[in-house]
């Protein structure tokens, strides 16, 4: 339970709703029967330590906020639990990261082994705790969205080696936080409905994570076969998964490697499912990103890496006719480039325009690659866009941002629209494509809620 929000490559991130890596332990006796699984646990898998070394360095991290939306007053529509936890969470949201560090200390003092499931640092882990926490019981009256919210974190959690029995020993550690800083609204009324919510959540994860045992490893074991820098900071990893890895073009995973334990980053597969079984990333070092420096600067060939299962879905629809505009900028060109080897795989001629972003022409470091792609294909259109220069550079390069780039051709509402990037472009670039009249139900990218808390 480590971590309701992993970090990821490009701009993807989270998983993990107790925060940073996702830990979670056997719970003492005395913890709070009510939070304890509604029917017995079916998963008993659990997942040996990393054997490399501990040590690590503190990433940039401020204190968890709680949003205005999280906490404003009931809406209609309600029920009384959601009424009574919004109230709960507009108390402690001032003082939300005192609440978080309390939970963290009772946690570890109480349950001193959930200690190794967390990463050594836990700057990073303070935000996504609330987040994911707030998320859950937020939602906790619409079980549609609740099961697929809480499923994903459910499976992503077994890579960390959590499992059912660690689930009262934060849930007794949450509600204790909370009665210490929620005085005012805190008593029997409000523990109920707590416990009731975290109940339903718990075994939602549960659930999720048993089911995934039955048919998927938690993690996979993945040796580097080749390390190609494209610029100072920019590498092409590839990887050869010791089982075989089922993935869809357009998704992403969560990396870890040896020489920082429990530390998961998210990064998009830069191609196709291929016929030997290699997978691709686009990784991109970041300053104090630990993940992102040590796999451009570090790994080599032979080192081994660990993944967590596939996610995402920003997936073609093979279901319709429509073209596909697809903006990338700077590794998010990754997934991308994956989506047209989907599309070419499948022989089906769709037009699909594609605008590849970066500052500089210096930072178009998958140019050749997406040209060559653009020869071999008549459907495939490439354009670039440097925000830095004039864009008289590579052939049909513009200049200026993205969403702006996308305005002045079209129309486009014949396309299904991707977008893969930072934050801020997806947040610009999905305003654009649905003022350029593509419906927003068309437009696929990862969630910007994750992207932002994405450090590494």
């Amino acid at each position: 339970m480590p971590g309701l929000g992993d970090e990821t490559g490009h701009g993807r991130a989270a998983e993990g709703v107790w925060g940073g890596g996702e830990a979670g332990v056997g719970a003492e006796a005395g913890a709070l029967s009510p939070l304890s699984p509604t029917h017995p646990p079916t998963s008993t898998a659990t997942s040996p330590p990393h054997s490399t070394s501990t040590s690590a360095s503190a990433d940039a991290s401020g204190p968890a906020q709680v949003s205005a939306a999280a906490s404003s007053p009931g809406r209609p529509g309600d029920s009384a639990d959601v009424v009574i936890i919004r109230r709960t969470l507009d108390e402690i949201g001032p003082v939300a990261d005192k609440v978080t560090s309390y939970f963290y200390a009772l946690l570890f003092v109480r349950h001193p082994d959930l200690r190794a499931l967390f990463p050594a640092a836990m700057d990073t882990q303070r935000d996504r705790l609330f987040k994911a926490l707030l998320t859950s019981v937020k939602n906790v009256d619409d079980t549609a969205y609740l099961t697929e919210y809480l499923s994903h974190l459910g499976r992503g959690h077994r890579k960390y080696g959590t499992l059912p029995r660690h689930y009262p020993a934060v849930g007794e550690c949450l509600l204790t936080a909370l009665a210490r800083y929620a005085s005012s609204t805190w008593g029997p009324e409000a523990e109920a409905a707590w416990v009731r919510a975290y109940t339903k959540i718990s075994q939602i994860m549960i659930d999720a994570a048993a089911e995934d045992e039955l048919v998927a490893p938690a993690w996979w074991q993945a040796e580097v076969v080749s390390h190609e820098l494209r610029t100072p900071d920019i590498a092409v990893v590839t990887v050869r998964p010791d089982q075989p890895y089922p993935f869809l073009a357009g998704q992403y995973t969560s990396v870890e490697t040896p020489w920082w334990p429990r530390v998961w980053r998210h990064y998009s597969f830069a191609a196709a499912p291929r016929s030997d079984g290699l997978l691709s990333f686009h990784v991109k070092a970041v300053p104090a990103g630990w993940v992102s420096n040590a796999m451009v600067h570090r790994a080599r060939p032979g080192d081994v890496i660990r993944l967590g299962p596939p996610s995402g879905s920003m997936t073609v629809d093979h279901t319709t006719d429509n073209g596909l505009l697809c903006l990338g900028g700077g590794t998010g060109i990754a997934p991308i480039k994956a989506l047209i080897e989907d599309v070419a795989e499948r022989g089906h001629r769709r037009p699909m325009e594609v605008f590849y972003g970066a500052r500089s022409d210096h930072d178009l470091y998958d140019l050749d690659t997406m040209l060559r792609l653009e020869q071999s294909h008549p459907w495939l259109s490439v354009r670039t866009v440097v925000a830095l220069g004039r864009g008289g550079g590579p052939r049909r390069s513009l200049s200026g941002q993205l969403p702006d780039a996308v305005r002045q051709y079209g129309p486009w509402w014949e396309y299904d629209a991707y977008l893969s990037g930072p934050p801020g472009m997806i947040r610009n670039g999905v305003d654009a494509l649905v003022g350029v009249g593509i419906p927003s139900d068309r437009i696929r990218h990862d969630s910007v809620e994750e992207l932002v808390a994405a450090g590494d």
